[in-house]
């Protein structure tokens, strides 16, 4: 059922996890435990906590049936996540890629990053509000603090998926430990709570906070992210084993998500009980109900330990936003960058807006902020939902695995509830925009993107169906059929690019197995002299007469083997000296040597070889 020629999700760890084979039950459930405890920390970041706060204060117990139907939801399309990844071998963002168009993917893609980016945002923002509140931390710098863990993901995930996954478990068991202390504390009516899990909505602001709920509970980029994480499981490719997989990630799922319903429900109870009772019905701010807890329930531990958890939250949370954009980025439009840059990427798109949020309206808006990032996710989730649904429904592709009627009947109903509740929510806040703007072109814009956004939504749910006879692009990379095979010219002018250090030995190595009547040789040397730094052009100084002696010294060497030699000496700025060299010497063939230090020695001793490959249109050979 798997390509083994498709490019893998998650490539660094695809696979890495061998599952217990033993007959023991136990050991072989707990080998598949851990890709759902990364999921659960995105369904309760800080932007949970905002929309439950909310929640909690304005409709008392009222919305506690909303988390527990977003709580199912995310059961149901997580367990269809996990059944596509193992079945198909493939994540979400790869099987948009296989059916639909460029273009439509590419929007896509682009809805994908806005809900990481928004996720992110929720992130940040509740990182920098715990730090305040415990230590005091303006929110700013608390924002840019949050710019940290930036290097603190790069070096947990070298540290292996395994211990990443206990980790999370960690940090979410601490979690749940502050709350349960909460709970104590605030002493709620279990008559009353349990009255909350009949379905109502008192009014249109109720219905707000209950999209905000959704988007906050199942989250969009979760889906792309379950999918890729449960293929780190090296399983057999056998029936029973693949049963067994989805099986034993379903409980995984299961235990997974009752935790982060005991840790939002807590959040609602406690603004229930605390803040609604007393005729608080507008706390929907961290900094108001960090504030109020202590002086209501009348304990310091109460506040200490609300913003402990929601530090530990936003840390937690924070994983998740780099590895799902990693799959979409990869998934969608096959580009691979650098860890580091995804990361910085994504902390980027959260980190400005909420930077220029807080210098031009204050620290006032930031409530509001993280309220309205989790109705953006809730509106993005349709369109993770509608495709995933249609991929395990394929018994063209999913074989005996594909959701049978019943679960699809129910996957609809979701995917039916949540787009009914998204058109709801964007037709009100289009029309209190639009009564908000007067002119002509930006109304125009608004409308357009709404009607954009509703045809988008259609195509997504039609395409599948309409082309399901179509062959999808199967192959990751360039058809073999279409690419030309032709023997490349021989290199008649070989640049030699000369450090005059060990690595040299490399390169005059690699040019003396080409024979001397065949090509001509060109040695390179750039000074980089103090004097050469401070004039910026030619000197004579001591160095600069050296490394002509020494260049010579080379061409000599290689002239008594019969080769052509010239010697260029060179001045400052060495990747463009060696590529002025290269066009005027007509060099066929570059070759540099390779100190053979990476990562923070590059930074300072200079990257020359990646930087070379970029900056010349002709072969480059690395003598190391």
């Amino acid at each position: 059922m798997k390509n083994a020629h498709q490019h893998r999700s998650l490539d660094d760890v695809h696979e890495s996890i061998t599952v217990h084979q033993g007959k023991s039950k136990l050991k072989r459930l707990l080998s598949f435990f851990g890709p759902a405890y990364l999921i659960s920390v995105g369904y309760m970041d800080p932007g949970n906590w905002a929309t439950d706060l909310a929640g909690g204060s304005q409709f008392g117990y009222a919305l506690l049936w909303v988390l527990l139907m977003s709580n199912l939801m995310a059961l149901l399309l997580q367990s269809l996540c996990t059944r596509l990844g193992i079945v198909r071998g493939k994540d979400l963002a790869q099987c948009n890629r296989e059916i639909y168009p460029k273009r439509m993917n590419f929007v896509l893609y682009i809805l994908a990053e806005l809900a990481i980016a928004a996720c992110d945002l929720a992130e940040v923002l509740g990182m920098a509000i715990g730090l305040n509140l415990l230590f005091g931390i303006d929110i700013l710098w608390g924002v840019l603090i949050s710019f940290v863990d930036t290097f603190l993901l790069l070096y947990l995930q070298r540290l292996g998926m395994r211990k990443l996954e206990l980790l999370i478990v960690g940090l979410i068991t601490l979690i749940g430990i502050c709350f349960f202390v909460e709970m104590f504390f605030a002493r709620p009516q279990l008559d009353e709570v349990m009255q909350g899990f009949i379905p109502s909505l008192p009014n249109h602001a109720a219905l707000y906070i209950a999209i905000g709920i959704i988007g906050a509970t199942v989250m969009p980029h979760n889906l792309y992210l379950h999918s890729a994480l449960v293929q780190t499981r090296k399983i057999e490719r056998s029936t029973s084993a693949i049963r067994r997989a989805i099986k034993y990630n379903f409980l995984d799922s299961a235990i997974a998500l009752q935790l982060a319903f005991f840790v939002n429900a807590a959040i609602l109870i406690l603004a229930a009980s605390v803040f609604h009772k007393n005729g608080m019905h507008n706390v929907a701010e961290l900094q108001d109900a960090y504030r109020l807890l202590g002086s209501t329930l009348g304990t310091d531990w109460a506040p200490k330990l609300f913003a402990v958890a929601l530090i530990l939250a936003g840390q937690s949370s924070t994983i998740t936003g780099t590895l799902a954009g990693q799959i979409v980025m990869e998934g969608y439009l096959q580009l691979r960058i650098s860890p580091f840059l995804r990361r910085l990427l994504t902390r980027l798109l959260a980190i400005v807006p909420a930077i220029v949020v807080i210098v031009l309206f204050g620290d006032k808006e930031v409530g509001q902020m993280l309220i309205f990032s989790q109705v953006l996710l809730s509106m993005q989730l349709a369109f993770a939902v509608i495709p995933l649904i249609h991929f395990v429904s394929d018994r063209a592709k999913m074989g005996e695995f594909a959701i049978g009627s019943y679960t699809r009947f129910f996957s609809w109903l979701i995917a039916a509830v949540i787009a009914v509740l998204n058109f709801q929510l964007v037709f009100s806040e289009v029309g209190r925009w639009l009564s908000q703007v007067e002119h002509v072109l930006l109304r125009v814009l608004i409308v357009g993107s709404a009607l954009g956004l509703l045809l988008l939504l259609l195509m997504t749910f039609v395409y599948p169906w309409v082309l399901r006879r179509r062959a999808v692009r199967s192959d990751v990379h360039t058809s073999f059929e279409v690419l030309e095979f032709k023997a490349a010219s021989s290199f008649r002018t070989i640049l030699l690019a000369l450090d005059f250090s060990r690595s040299d030995e490399k390169v005059i190595s690699q040019v003396l197995q080409h024979s001397p009547s065949a090509c001509k040789l060109v040695l390179i040397h750039v000074v980089e002299s103090a004097s050469v730094k401070y004039t910026g052009g030619t000197t004579e100084d001591l160095e600069a007469r050296e490394d002509r002696r020494r260049l010579e010294q080379y061409a000599t060497f290689l002239r008594d083997k019969n080769y052509v030699v010239t010697c260029a000496l060179r001045y400052n700025d060495r990747i463009n000296a060696i590529r002025i060299c290269c066009e005027q010497y007509h060099a066929d063939l570059l070759i540099v040597g390779s100190h053979g230090h990476t990562g923070f020695k590059d930074v300072i001793f200079g990257e020359t070889v990646n930087k070379l490959r970029h900056a010349g249109k002709i072969p480059v050979l690395i003598a190391q």
